[in-house]
C-alpha cells in the first residue's frame, strides 16, 4: 500500500449533510486570509474542525437478538429510572433511560441501538439548553422514535444542545431498521436518550465512553444481577 493509500485509509468518510457547512468554512477561510493571514489559518483549523464533526466512520456492530448498542458516542452522562416523554406512548411509569452527551468533538451521526420496527417518530420544538442538565429532556427540541422489537419497545430521544439548531432524521414510521443502521444526526452538541423496558438492567455506567453502534448499553438475553464499576 502507498503512503498516500495509507493516509488515505485513515480519514474518515464525510457525511453528506455536511458538505454545506463545510464549504461554508471553506469560503470563510479564504476570506478571512484576504483579510488577514492570521485569521485564515484560523479559519482553517475551524474548517478542519468541522470536516471532523460531520465523519462517518464505519463501525463493527455485535449482532445477536437482545442487545442494546450505543446509538451515539460521547459520554455516559446518566443511567437513571426516569418517566418517558409522553410522546413516546410507553406508559406513564418510570423506565430505565441511559444518557449520551456528545460534545462538539464527537461524531454526531446516530445510529440505532436495535433491530427493529419504528412504530412512531415525533418531533417536538423546544429550548436550546445545555443538554447535560437532566431538564433538557423536557425543555430542548427533540426528535422521538419508538422502535418495536421481539424483546419490547424502546425509546430513543435525540435531544438539542445549546449549539444546535437542526435535529436531522434519515428515517420513516413503518420502516424495517437493523442495530448499528444510521437512522439520524444532530448538528453541533447534543445529547441522546434511549428508553429501555421495565426491569432492564444497564451494562454501562455513567462517565463511561460510549461508540455508537458498538459499545453494548444492555443485553436483554443476560442473567447478570448487576455491574459494579471502577474508575480510575
Amino acid at each position: 500500500m502507498s503512503i498516500a493509500n495509507s493516509i488515505r485509509a485513515q480519514i474518515p468518510p464525510i457525511h453528506s449533510e455536511g458538505y454545506p457547512f463545510i464549504g461554508a468554512f471553506a469560503l470563510a477561510s479564504l476570506i478571512l486570509f484576504w483579510i488577514w493571514t492570521p485569521l485564515g489559518w484560523i479559519g482553517t483549523g475551524l474548517t478542519v474542525w468541522c470536516a471532523l464533526f460531520f465523519r462517518d466512520p464505519v463501525r463493527v456492530t455485535p449482532v445477536r437478538d437482545g442487545i442494546v448498542v450505543s446509538p451515539a458516542d460521547g459520554r455516559v452522562s446518566m443511567v437513571a429510572q426516569v418517566l418517558p416523554p409522553a410522546e413516546l406512548g410507553l406508559g406513564d411509569r418510570p423506565l430505565p433511560r441511559i444518557s449520551i452527551f456528545m460534545s462538539v468533538f464527537n461524531c454526531h451521526v446516530n445510529r440505532s441501538p436495535v433491530a427493529g420496527r419504528i412504530d412512531r417518530i415525533a418531533y417536538r420544538p423546544g429550548a436550546f439548553i445545555n443538554a447535560e442538565l437532566d431538564k433538557a429532556s423536557e425543555d430542548n427540541e427533540r426528535n422521538s422514535l419508538v422502535i418495536s422489537t421481539t424483546n419490547g419497545r424502546i425509546g430513543v430521544v435525540q435531544i438539542a444542545g445549546l449549539v444546535a439548531r437542526r435535529i436531522v432524521s434519515f428515517v420513516r414510521e413503518g420502516q424495517s431498521i437493523g442495530a448499528g443502521e444510521r437512522f439520524g444526526l444532530i448538528r453541533f452538541g447534543s445529547r441522546l436518550d434511549v428508553y429501555l423496558p421495565e426491569g432492564t438492567r444497564a451494562l454501562v455506567s455513567e462517565g463511561q465512553t460510549a461508540i455508537a453502534g458498538e459499545t453494548i448499553l444492555a443485553d436483554f438475553g443476560s442473567t447478570e444481577h448487576g455491574r459494579t464499576f471502577r474508575a480510575d
